[in-house]
């Protein structure tokens, strides 16, 4: 006689459906770890460009030094007077520039890369300090007044991210029954709401931007419109993996290579690769450029965010197909049910009992599996998938 499925089979059944949901959280704990303690643990600058501002042999040779004595750390060469050196400041293609003299002088950008510009200047305080001379710094573009360390923005990203991929999973989830033309509008509906409540941070609430926040907000609703469009296409496929797998896409691979913390000239090379086409960077890069640096590098940061956009389309494109085919699928299933009816009447012809063949055809275990589909989708709205 078969154990009852509240006994113990059922009990083992349970067990062993949440030690297999437990998977996931133990992936996150890895994937959180290794992305954050891989990226952030020990900065170190990579071939950080600074310039020497002057054209003489005394300029030359002082660049050549400060490059060898950095053994790969830094990238220095000369650039002719202080207006050429502001100039590649304010176009972000470099991050310090020393002015040697009487007085050194050394010029910084903190609203590109606070950590970055703290970086420079500790080296060339050091300089200075050896010739005897006090440093000048000159900040040509400071951060906003309301972002004293520079790194609001990354903490923007954080909210516009986590509202994204939690609309996703109640979409992709308690939505799967929608028609995917409704998730996809519900999916654009909520960018704007996240992106508008992104704005409100950015501006009135904590005024991280001193000017542009009209173009912070374009920025935020196509960063987040493309996360959601990605992540409801994606649940078609991943199902209960879908947490899982945003989470990788837009946190531990996102915030990681975004730069709000430490530009990826102060990161290993991974996470340096991923800074130049990851949809984190782009808007941490785009916002930079609008607010701080008069509009420069704007364009290639909207062209990131506009690809993950396109991305997120074709994600959407690909799950409209999957459905489609899975409904044609379940479309003929009734035939094959009908034969299985037909086979259950002739066993009942033959006398034996109506319930057998179901059981047969489950197998042993029938009372456990036939009480799954409830757990799952009790589990599933649990953890928001």
């Amino acid at each position: 006689m078969s154990a009852s499925p509240t006994g113990k089979s059922g009990t083992g059944a349970s067990l062993r459906h949440v030690l297999g949901h437990l998977v996931t959280p133990l992936l996150m704990c890895i994937g959180m770890g290794l992305a954050y303690l891989g990226a952030f643990h020990a900065p170190e600058p990579h071939h950080l460009r600074v310039d020497v501002v002057g054209s003489g042999q005394s300029a030359q040779v002082l660049a050549q030094t400060l490059h060898d004595k950095g053994a790969g750390a830094l990238d220095v060469r000369t650039v002719v007077d202080r207006s050429a050196a502001r100039s590649q400041l304010m176009d972000r293609e470099i991050y310090g520039a020393y002015v040697p003299g009487a007085e050194p002088e050394l010029m910084v950008a903190t609203a590109g890369s606070d950590t970055t510009a703290t970086v420079v200047q500790k080296v060339f305080t050091e300089l200075a300090a050896k010739q005897g001379a006090p440093l000048r710094v000159t900040d040509v573009a400071p951060v906003s007044s309301g972002d004293p360390t520079g790194q609001g923005l990354f903490f923007l990203l954080v909210a516009l991210s986590i509202g994204s991929y939690a609309s996703v999973a109640v979409i992709g989830g308690a939505g799967a029954v929608l028609p995917l033309r409704i998730r996809a509008l519900l999916a654009l509906g909520m960018s704007l709401v996240v992106s508008a409540i992104g704005a409100v941070f950015a501006g009135p609430l904590f005024h991280l931007v001193d000017q542009g926040l009209a173009g912070v907000w374009a920025m935020s609703w196509l960063y987040t419109a493309g996360i959601l469009l990605v992540g409801v296409g994606l649940h078609t496929f991943l199902k209960r993996w879908t947490t899982l797998g945003v989470m990788v896409l837009f946190v531990m691979l996102n915030f990681t290579s975004s730069g709000g913390i430490f530009k990826p000239e102060l990161q290993s090379g991974f996470f340096a690769s991923l800074h130049s086409f990851w949809n984190g960077a782009g808007f941490i890069e785009g916002a930079r450029g609008h607010v701080n640096f008069d509009g420069n590098g704007v364009g290639r940061s909207v062209l990131v965010l506009a690809l993950w956009f396109v991305a997120g389309a074709a994600v959407m494109g690909a799950a409209a197909l999957g459905e489609a085919a899975r409904r044609r699928r379940e479309a003929a299933a009734p035939a094959g049910a009908e034969v299985m009816t037909a086979d259950a009447e002739a066993g009942a012809a033959a006398g034996v009992p109506a319930g057998r063949p179901a059981l047969a055809g489950r197998g042993a275990h029938a009372g456990p599996v036939a009480s799954e589909g409830p757990v799952e989708e009790e589990l599933e709205e649990a953890v928001g998938v």
